[in-house]
């Protein structure tokens, strides 16, 4: 019999197409959520917690008794998250449902990080970043998550029989992305035929879809894995060649404007995943092809808006 997942922040952004994956590869997923539940999909149940009220928490973990948890929420609301007093709230909060979960029988609790805990600058730099990369997070968001994963490797060391794994994330895309973010935002601007204004594009990320991230999530859940793992293309692309090919695709290219608003200096130049242990050790080898996840996400925002999806613009058939 497959195991069962518990999976926290299930409805968000990252979190439902985990549960999807997780669905699709048979296991037992307990999917909790906080103010939304996501769609009914074979395998998986949904609860409504509040992971602050520790009470609800000990009963929910005692009658379900998971395996495996995957823990997605956090503090993350567009613009604020980057320093608000709340990411040190969800640290206790995160710590405190670890614990939780290993005294009730739980095996392997998978965390969910951040390229943000990385220096953005090393003596030894190197590219792509691996997850030996010195870690220095310049915000409190990025202190936040490494702090937790600290707590949760010295935990899981004192229990035997336990494992913690470690997603750091890099830079996604994909369906449920806040509408001001930089995909979503050439999108809805360049559909409804206004010009989409951009900084210079010169900084390099490492981009991939959120459906893509959610394919390496499950595959970490289920493999024995521990430890700090890159969740992300490995592929590097200026922010101004993916602007090009949003606004290609959505059939307005002509309405970019790159270098209409002005670039942060104090950005960092190039942020790329090293994902040797994603693909060698996790075994996700799967390389993301960021045009089709765009052309989904296209889809996606004309289906909103009952329009015409035209051949040309984006296929007919995506599953």
């Amino acid at each position: 019999m497959s195991e069962r997942v518990l999976v926290t922040g299930a409805s968000g952004f990252v979190g439902l197409p985990l549960v999807a994956s997780l669905a699709a590869r048979g296991m037992r997923v307990e999917a909790l959520g906080y103010r939304n539940v996501g769609p009914e999909l074979p395998g998986v149940r949904w609860h409504r917690v509040d992971l602050h009220h520790s009470g609800d928490v000990r009963l929910l973990l005692r009658e379900l008794r998971p395996s495996v948890l995957v823990h997605c929420a956090w503090y993350v609301d567009h613009g604020r998250f980057w320093s608000a007093p709340d990411n040190r709230v969800w640290l206790e909060v995160s710590f405190e449902l670890a614990m939780r979960f290993f005294e009730t029988g739980g095996r392997r609790f998978v965390g969910i990080g951040t390229c943000a805990e990385y220096a953005c600058q090393d003596l030894n730099d190197n590219m792509p970043w691996p997850e030996s990369r010195k870690i220095d997070p310049a915000t409190l968001y990025g202190q936040s998550k490494a702090e937790l994963w600290r707590s949760l490797l010295a935990l899981a060391e004192r229990r035997p029989g336990t494992q913690a794994a470690w997603a750091r994330l890099f830079h996604l895309f994909g369906a449920g992305e806040h509408p001001e973010r930089l995909v979503p935002s050439i999108i809805r601007s360049v559909l409804a035929g206004r010009e989409a204004c951009c900084g210079s594009g010169r900084l390099v990320r490492d981009f991939s879809s959120v459906r893509f991230a959610g394919g390496a999530l499950a595959a970490l859940a289920c493999s024995g894995v521990t430890g700090p793992v890159n969740i992300g293309s490995g592929q590097p692309r200026s922010i101004a060649s993916l602007s090009r090919l949003v606004a290609r695709l959505a059939g307005r290219p002509d309405l970019l404007r790159l270098g209409a608003l002005p670039d942060r200096p104090d950005d960092v130049p190039v942020m790329v995943a090293d994902t040797k242990r994603l693909r060698l050790e996790v075994g996700h080898s799967h390389r993301p092809v960021i045009e089709d996840d765009l052309r989904r996400v296209i889809s996606l925002y004309l289906q909103q808006k009952g329009m015409e999806i035209t051949s040309g613009l984006v296929p007919t058939s995506m599953s």
